[in-house]
Parts: C-alpha cells; sequence; structure tokens
C-alpha cells in the first residue's frame, strides 16, 4: 500500500504564553509530537523537526510524515504449550479465553507459533496490525504533547461547544486557546484539541498584520507567510538572533566602545515577549550616574525589560535599548514614552541610595537581632555573631592578627545591608550595596570587598572572594549555614535544597582548593559546630563531612577526572589538604598508563584483602632476621631502595614522580606471592610477613589508594 508523504505543520494559536517558559513549552510541544508520529510509524529518525515558539503561538514543522503507517506484524505470546493444550494437542479452556481476550476464537489455534520461551516452549499468537491513519495518530500525538508541556501553572477558562446543541465547556491550559491549524502539505488533517477543530487559518501581530487571518497554503509555507502576512517571525531562535544583531547595531550607533549588557536570560525573556522586534535607543539624565551602576542595571533590567548600554570599560552610560513590539514611522513617541516610565524607577533608587548612607553600616547591625533567621536557630544577629566566630578563627589559622581583626570585623558588617532600603527593595543586591556603603563609611577596601565576597561563588561558574579576608568570611558563612542547617536535621533532599546546602558545600571545595588553602576541610566543620550554643544542634559532623566529599568528588568529575581516578585520589590513606588532590589526580592519570600499573594496583587490592581476613592485626614493621623465603627477601630489599625515594618525592609535592618510582616494585611483588605463603603457620613468621604487606600497602597507598584502579 503506498501512501503519501508530505511535510506536517501543526500549530496552538493562544494568548499570550509565559514568557520564562515560552522556549521550553516551544520545545516540548514541537518534541513530544515528533516522538509520538515516530512512535506510530507515521514518521522515522530521519524526519527533520523545526519547533516554532512566539509570544501567541506553539507549532512544529515535521518532515516526510505519511499519510497512513504502514502495517506491521504483532507476535504476542499467550501462555506455555504445556498450559495452552492438553495431551491431545486440542486448546484448553485457558487458550480459549485467552484467545478471546485478544479479539481472536478456536479457529485460530492451528495458525499459533510454537516457540523457545526460556526452558519450556510458548505459544504465539501471530496477526497484521493495520497502520495507524494520519488523523487517528496526528490525534493521539497532539493529546500527548499538550498532556506532556512543562505548564508552570494552569488555568482554566470557558470554550463554546462544536456541537449542534450550543453550550459551553471547560477547558485548562497554560492560556486560553483559540485557533488549531494541522497541514499535511496543502490537506487540513481532521484533529481536536482544546474544544478546537483544526483548520488552516491564523493570526499575525496584533497590531500589524497585513491580513488577518492567514490562510496558510500548506504546510511548508508558515514562517514565510507568517512574516510576510502577518508581521511575526515565528521560529524563537530566529527572532532571539535578530534582536541581538539589532541591539549590536544600535549600541555601535551610539558609539564610543557602547555595548548593551550580556544577560542570555533577559534575550530570552525579551524574545518571548516581541513577535517582531524593533529596537529602539533611549536616554536617561546624567545625575542618575551618582547611583552605584548595579542598582540602575537591576531596575532597568527587572522593572522594564531593558538593555542598558555600557562603555569599553564596562561602566554604565546614560543610555539604553528597548525592544519594542511594534515599528511606526516615527518612533519618538515610544521613545519618550519608555524614557519617562524609567525615570521615576531611577529616582526611587537614588533616594533609597542617599537615604541609605545617612546611617552607617555598623549603627545596623543592632537592627539584625529584629529578623528572624530561623525559628530553630535564631536571628541573623545570632547568625552574624556565629559567623564572627568562625570567620575569626579561620582567619587565624590564615594569616595574622590585623587578618583575623579585618575578617571578624567584615563578618559584623556583611549582614547589616539587608536593612537597608535598597537591598530591601532589591534583595539581589545584597553584599554588593553593603561594599558600597563600607567604602562610603570610610573602612578598608579590604574588609569592603569582603562584604560583597562573602556570598560567593553564588551560582556555578561564578568567581570566588578577591582576597583573604573575604575567603575567611566566605567559608565562615557558608559553613555555619551548613551547620546549622544539619545541626537541625535540615537536609537537602533528593529534588530539594532550599538553603541552597549543596551550593555552599560546592562553595567551600572550591575555595579549599582554587584558593589552596593550608585548612583541614574535618577542622573547618568543628570550628563551626564550637560558634553554636551548646545543646542547640545534634552532632552531624560526619554527616556534613560526607556531603562535603561528595561534592568533592562531583567537583573533581566534572573537572575531567575519571570516578575511579577520583575515587583512588580521596581515599588516600593521608588524604591531606585538599589544595594538592588536582596534582594527585594528575599523578594517578600518570601512573594508569604505566604498563607496571594494572599488576601493582591488582596487588594492592589483593594486599588489602589479606590485611583485612588476617586473624592477627600487624602493625608496619619487618624484622629482617624473620625473612626466610628468596621472595620476600628481594621484596624488603627492592622496598629499602625504593620507598625512601618515593617518600622523599612525595614529601616534595612531586606526587607524580613518587607514584611512578614504585614501579620498580613490580617484579619482586609478583614474585613475593608466588614464592610466599604469607600465611604461614609460625606466628612470628606469619606476623612478619603481614608487617611486611602493611608497609608496602601504607606506602603504595600515599598518593592514592591503588586497588580503586584496579579492574
Amino acid at each position: 500500500m503506498s501512501t503519501a508523504i508530505k511535510n506536517l505543520l501543526v500549530e496552538l494559536f493562544v494568548e499570550e504564553l509565559p514568557p520564562k517558559a515560552l522556549k521550553k513549552l516551544g520545545d516540548a510541544f514541537a518534541g513530544v509530537l515528533r516522538e509520538q508520529l515516530v512512535a506510530q510509524g507515521l514518521a522515522d529518525a530521519g524526519s527533520a523537526l523545526t519547533a516554532f515558539a512566539s509570544p501567541r503561538r506553539l507549532a512544529a514543522h515535521v518532515t516526510a510524515v505519511s499519510e497512513q503507517a504502514v502495517d506491521r506484524a504483532v507476535s504476542q505470546k499467550l501462555m506455555p504449550v504445556a498450559v495452552g493444550l492438553d495431551a491431545s494437542g486440542n486448546a484448553t479452556p485457558a487458550l480459549l479465553k485467552k484467545l478471546t481476550a485478544i479479539g481472536a476464537d478456536a479457529s485460530a489455534v492451528p495458525g499459533l507459533k510454537r516457540a523457545p520461551d526460556g526452558k519450556a516452549e510458548a505459544l504465539f499468537y501471530e496477526s497484521t496490525v493495520t497502520g495507524a491513519t494520519l488523523a487517528e495518530g496526528l490525534q493521539k500525538a497532539l493529546a500527548e504533547a499538550i498532556a506532556r508541556l512543562p505548564i508552570p501553572k494552569v488555568m482554566s477558562y470557558q470554550l463554546e461547544t462544536h456541537c449542534e446543541l450550543p453550550g459551553w465547556s471547560s477547558v485548562s491550559f497554560v492560556r486560553p486557546a483559540h485557533g488549531l491549524v494541522a497541514l499535511h502539505g496543502s490537506e487540513v488533517v481532521a484533529v481536536e484539541a482544546l474544544g478546537l477543530r483544526s483548520g488552516r487559518a491564523t493570526h499575525g501581530h496584533r497590531f500589524e498584520a497585513k491580513v488577518d487571518p492567514i490562510v496558510l497554503r500548506d504546510a511548508d509555507s508558515y514562517p514565510q507567510q507568517l512574516a510576510s502576512e502577518g508581521a511575526v517571525i515565528a521560529s524563537f531562535g530566529a527572532r532571539r538572533d535578530e534582536i541581538a544583531r539589532q541591539l549590536a547595531a544600535a549600541a555601535a550607533r551610539v558609539g564610543n566602545g557602547a555595548r548593551p549588557i550580556e544577560d542570555d536570560a533577559l534575550l530570552d525573556e525579551v524574545t518571548a515577549l516581541v513577535e517582531r522586534p524593533n529596537v529602539l535607543t533611549c536616554a536617561f539624565e546624567a545625575e542618575f550616574l551618582s547611583v552605584p551602576q548595579e542598582c540602575l542595571i537591576l531596575t532597568m533590567k527587572a522593572n522594564q525589560k531593558y538593555f542598558p548600554l555600557v562603555d569599553a570599560q564596562g561602566k554604565l552610560t546614560d543610555r539604553f535599548l528597548v525592544v519594542s513590539n511594534i515599528s511606526p514611522d516615527d518612533a519618538s513617541a515610544v521613545i519618550q514614552g519608555n524614557e519617562r516610565v524609567v525615570r521615576p524607577r531611577l529616582a526611587d533608587a537614588k533616594f533609597f541610595f542617599d537615604q541609605d548612607r545617612k546611617k552607617s553600616l555598623a549603627s545596623r547591625v543592632e537592627s539584625l537581632g529584629k529578623v528572624v533567621y530561623h525559628n530553630k536557630l535564631g536571628t541573623q544577629g545570632e547568625r552574624v555573631t556565629r559567623v564572627m566566630h568562625i570567620a575569626r578563627a579561620i582567619a587565624e589559622k590564615l594569616g595574622d592578627a590585623r587578618l583575623a581583626a579585618q575578617a571578624t570585623q567584615a563578618a559584623q558588617l556583611a549582614k547589616a545591608d539587608l536593612v537597608t532600603d535598597m537591598v530591601g527593595e532589591f534583595p539581589e543586591l545584597q553584599g554588593t550595596m553593603g561594599r558600597y556603603y563600607a567604602l562610603h563609611d570610610g573602612l578598608d577596601a579590604a574588609v569592603a570587598d569582603a562584604i560583597e565576597d562573602h556570598y560567593k561563588p553564588r551560582f556555578a561558574g561564578d568567581t570566588l572572594p578577591r582576597g583573604e579576608v573575604g575567603v575567611a568570611v566566605a567559608l565562615a558563612d557558608k559553613l555555619e549555614t551548613l551547620v546549622g542547617m544539619f545541626g537541625i536535621g535540615n537536609l537537602p533532599t533528593g529534588d530539594r535544597d532550599p538553603f541552597a546546602l549543596r551550593r555552599h558545600a560546592l562553595g567551600v571545595v572550591r575555595m579549599l582548593i582554587e584558593k589552596k588553602l593550608p585548612l583541614q576541610f574535618h577542622e573547618l566543620t568543628r570550628l563551626a559546630f564550637d560558634a553554636f550554643p551548646a545543646g542547640l544542634l545534634q552532632d552531624a559532623a560526619v554527616a556534613i563531612d560526607e556531603f562535603l566529599v561528595e561534592r568533592l568528588k562531583g567537583y573533581l568529575r566534572e573537572g575531567g577526572f575519571a570516578p575511579a581516578e577520583v575515587d583512588a585520589a580521596i581515599h588516600a590513606q593521608k588524604l591531606g589538604l585538599w589544595s594538592t588532590i588536582p596534582q594527585r589526580l594528575v599523578a594517578v592519570r600518570a601512573f594508569a598508563a604505566l604498563s607496571e600499573a594494572p599488576a601493582l594496583a591488582a596487588a594492592n587490592k589483593r594486599i588489602g584483602n589479606i590485611l583485612k581476613k588476617a586473624p592477627e592485626a600487624a602493625d608496619a614493621h619487618v624484622s629482617e632476621v624473620l625473612l626466610q623465603e628468596p621472595a620476600e627477601k628481594a621484596l624488603f630489599a627492592a622496598m629499602r631502595q625504593v620507598v625512601p625515594a618515593a617518600d622523599a618525592r612525595f614529601d616534595a609535592g612531586d606526587y607524580t614522580g613518587s607514584l611512578q618510582s614504585l614501579a620498580a616494585l613490580r617484579a619482586p611483588v609478583d614474585a613475593f606471592f608466588d614464592g610466599v605463603m604469607v600465611n604461614a603457620e609460625q606466628l612470628d613468621l606469619r606476623l612478619n610477613r603481614l608487617g611486611l604487606l602493611r608497609s608496602l600497602h601504607e606506602s603504595m597507598n600515599r598518593v592514592a589508594q591503588l586497588e580503586r584502579l584496579a579492574t
């Protein structure tokens, strides 16, 4: 049977969709639609998909879609032969009942196929299933695509019913839907969704469409007709690229190296707000530039969806760009309107900034005692006291009395901007405003920087604190949060982490490693516990250490190291400072490339198993007098040559050289296991041989636990 193969277009025309979810909605709608068509045999793996998403439409274009899927043979297992047929080969009641259930009868018994199924034979019913028509398959695919949309919030609305008796039905969807298009080539495919029947008519721009409705000629003309007749760029990606192009061109016309701020999230959101973008250049009064530029940029981005312009040095200018959804011949009214709208916003920011500077940060600390942090952990004021305690202790380990004093002061003031007007209006500016106010108060730049930096890293890939003061306070802040939350049993789950404990832990990991801090992680968690009143917390130190180690593993794996390499380095006998772990991993990788590595790793694993199972515990001590077999004497002699050299390189930080030195032990280790009975009957011999293995095991595992590399 030959069926027509043409391209397919499906469009849902709706009221304005939520902009922050539009791209995800468009990709999901198109992706599930194609997936379902392929699953039903109406399209194949080579069918290309194009997703469209604009403020008022979700659409998908799929190439090479069949009018009807090909028939397919189906083999259905019924039951074991012994159950379905009696001794005479006749159908049992159980078999007849099964056949009836699948729409067959006793006449099908002679045609049943017998085939092996595990240890027994089974009966199979073979039939041909007629391929689905496009109308049937698309109806199912459309329903599935709508059902699986990642809708942030569903709304219910009333829609007039399509039947002889007039009336209204209740429909639930992300936004009210008003049109459905389904075209296979130039033919309409009869389907229904959300109370709508399919057709070929859609709508363009609310104000600038040349015709309304737009009658689509065929599936392939969709983007071109929407652009020429409807003044709509249907593709999300094409619209985004056009906005980016216009932003760059408008900035170039301003000159002096001006460029729009880079913000992918803002660009995506604006792309979801307009159907045909028109970028316009606006300006505001230069007097507002006396306000910290972070405040002005945030209010323009968050409240107005504008693109501020910065100069070549990254300093904010008095110009900004607006992405309009209309393109009038004279845009002056649109420009003036946007300039008029932004002025009060900037004036508010200037007012907050001026008012906040009338009080010092230090004078605001007392107010934190009235701000609840957590009902079990007290106020922000109590939290500040704990962070000060931890920051001082960390700074004393990192530096001198001056660093400790600066870290204590920065920790005391770090949260003070939470009670300022500016941060009250724009919580995203916490820390940033604290730095500005600290500098205004005449505080040391290192303290001011630490007030801003103690939140870092705020997200994956964020920078770390600039100086030692910031590092001390940032570590203290994150450790206080981790210890406090773990101590009251407020642990993150698989899908919930409301206090961002994973991010805090990763921040601790990154600072210890990337700042090369001479601090032991388990000592830090104990320091943090000491800052809390006795009896307030459960003892969760071990759980926090394990949590940090898991974040460490993830950080290293994301750095390109294999899981086995990471496990080997982390489970070393003496892990040491986390700042040395990347060097250890490089050494592990170099060692693993040696020809001797597999045998030594396997031997290390074998030694570990022997020591675990030994009836007596043996320390790393060897009596040369008790060495009897030539192989154990040879191994001991080799160790006396190799181990001191490996240890010297380890102590010098040459982890690669230390591991590679051990390669010389492969032959004597192999010979030892071939020629020596470790568990000798004579106790002193047995303990001496176990001591030899213990000594070897400890020497081999200083850089990494080599048995983790054994396959």
